[in-house]
């Protein structure tokens, strides 16, 4: 049976797909609901379930920043990102970022059972889970789940989570968020003991070992995917960063 948390910001709309929905008829159960992308890690992290149903747009963590958080930290989860049509167009971000579907509100129970029906035949396909662990390059999910963590620095690892395929710097960052950048540096360096820069690059290196191990691209392709632009600036960050070169990790798979 898959075990489902749900995260949605709209009361009506959680409780509505938690206490309506059959999902003992879809071969499912609830064991876990969150109201923001924040209280979804936790409840994710204690649960571990097998699906996540989540909105995209919600406050404190965005579904599209928690799904990220919850890949770099390891979660085998499957992602369904709850979707308006308004916001149809960040659906198709999310699939393209390796959610495993979306759903539009209100949602069909019919529309939910086929998803959850193509995810319960995907589990057992993937037969025994890998066991090889890769190297943690940043504790993503723990510095989101700090006491008392600054706003900025909050919304900065969420911005990084969800375009960290884009030029990123933190002089645009901290525009977009109406600080200065000597401010939002300084709160990097305290909350987290990195830099800016830094944070990006080991996020991007994080992507790249999944995409790495996963053996479907070229090492420049994964470094065009993962936001480094060319092979000679991925290679470089590697061998800062894991003391090796890319193609030295994947020999060691």
């Amino acid at each position: 049976m898959l075990k489902v948390v749900i995260v949605e910001d709209e009361d009506i709309i959680r409780k509505g797909l938690v206490c309506t929905v059959d999902w003992q008829s879809m071969g499912a159960c609830v064991v876990g609901e969150a109201a923001d992308g924040e209280q979804g890690l936790q409840v994710v992290r204690e649960q571990q379930p097998d699906v996540v149903l989540t909105d995209i747009r919600m406050p404190r963590l965005s579904g599209l920043a928690m799904a990220e958080a919850l890949q770099q930290s390891g979660s085998r989860a499957a992602i369904v990102f709850l979707t308006s049509y308004a916001d149809f167009a960040y659906a198709q971000e999310a699939l393209r970022l390796g959610a495993a579907d979306y759903l539009l509100k209100p949602v069909e129970e019919e529309e939910l059972r086929a998803v959850l029906q193509k995810l319960a035949r995907t589990e057992g396909e993937k037969g025994q889970p890998e066991t090889s662990n890769l190297p943690e390059l940043v504790d993503w999910l723990g510095l989101l789940q700090q006491d008392g963590l600054n706003p900025y620095v909050r919304d900065v690892l969420g911005l990084i989570a969800a375009h960290y395929r884009e030029r990123l710097s933190v002089e645009q960052t901290a525009d977009a968020l109406g600080i200065s950048a000597s401010y939002l540096s300084r709160k990097l360096k305290e909350k987290t003991g990195h830099t800016f820069n830094s944070l990006v690059t080991r996020y991007r290196l994080q992507q790249s070992l999944a995409l790495l191990r996963e053996g479907r691209l070229r090492v420049y392709e994964v470094a065009e995917q993962v936001g480094f632009g060319d092979y000679k600036n991925f290679a470089q960050a590697f061998r800062k960063y894991l003391a090796m070169t890319p193609s030295q990790f994947m020999q060691g798979l």
